[in-house]
């Protein structure tokens, strides 16, 4: 059977100022590591509505070239209205009880599952016991060799302290920002500690295999066992940060997969967020030096 790489919970529509643009950090995920290992190896898994929202969702998933599992549930497609500052940073304000919301765990699910490589998850997904029960019920139906990549994307006030600790046991790949990392700092009861003893202690607590940390101008970190690989952020026009992050994890996995090291894969990774800074929208085409 071919094995699947994932991205696993919201696909939804980022309403931009110059219009609306197909996101959600578990499509921008596949989209991107598809970009490295084809994008017949890549799967994108959410729910969508049954109206016209849903149509325009499956031709853009087409137009990019993704592969995708999205059953039709009784709920609206999602949406999301981002607003840019002067600095091209959004700011979102998610719409709640939608499709994504509600992603029901059924065969087609169960069997990618089952021959899955590495899947990416997150907590926005998690905010609604449904999705959150069939994340959980993926996540135990992987093989034992799976990578699970816990893309922690603290939203608005979708997310506690119990959905983070149960998905940092979940994966073996936590990724986080700084400002995530001094939330999930007070949240575990360490607050006093710099943000390198803080990646250590949940590293070492729950025997992840990497922590990757990503500090926006002030570059990136990947901890491993026993060492750290540090990687620069370059300087690039901004046209806006929209699934930089996204892409990132996807170029970072794509590269372990690959067989690359760490470092290479860092680096790589580095190159990747820093071009679709340059670009609008979550999912531009990578140049092929890329």
């Amino acid at each position: 059977m071919k094995r699947f790489v994932v991205g696993l919970g919201e696909v939804l529509w980022d309403v931009l100022p110059e219009g609306k643009k197909l996101g959600g950090a578990p499509a921008n995920f596949a989209y991107h590591a598809g970009q490295f290992l084809g994008s017949e190896n890549t799967v994108a898994i959410s729910a969508l509505g049954k109206d016209e929202l849903a149509e325009e969702t499956i031709e853009a998933l087409k137009e990019h070239e993704l592969n995708y599992l999205l059953p039709r549930v009784p709920y609206p497609t999602g949406t999301v209205q981002v607003t840019l500052d002067a600095q091209g940073i959004p700011t979102y304000e998610i719409k709640e009880n939608v499709a994504w919301d509600n992603i029901p765990f059924d065969e087609d699910i169960r069997q990618v599952a089952a021959n899955c490589r590495a899947v990416c998850f997150g907590s926005l997904a998690q905010r609604n016991s449904v999705s959150r029960t069939t994340i959980q019920k993926f996540l135990d139906a992987t093989p034992a060799d799976c990578l699970k990549i816990f893309d922690i994307n603290l939203r608005q006030h979708f997310y506690t302290k119990e959905i983070i600790q149960d998905s940092i046991r979940r994966c073996n790949i936590l990724k986080i920002n700084d400002e995530e990392l001094e939330l999930v700092g007070q949240m575990f009861g360490y607050p006093s500690l710099d943000f390198e003893n803080k990646c250590w202690l949940i590293l070492g607590k729950y025997n992840l295999e990497m922590l990757v940390l990503t500090c926006g101008t002030n570059g990136s970190y990947v901890f491993t066992p026993g060492q750290v690989s540090f990687q620069e952020t370059p300087k690039v026009k901004v046209a806006d940060t929209v699934g930089a992050g996204d892409s990132f994890t996807g170029s970072f996995v794509a590269s372990i997969l690959d067989g690359k090291s760490v470092v290479e894969a860092h680096k790589k990774a580095v190159e990747v967020s820093a071009y679709v800074c340059t670009q609008n929208g979550a999912m531009p085409a990578l140049p092929a030096n890329l």
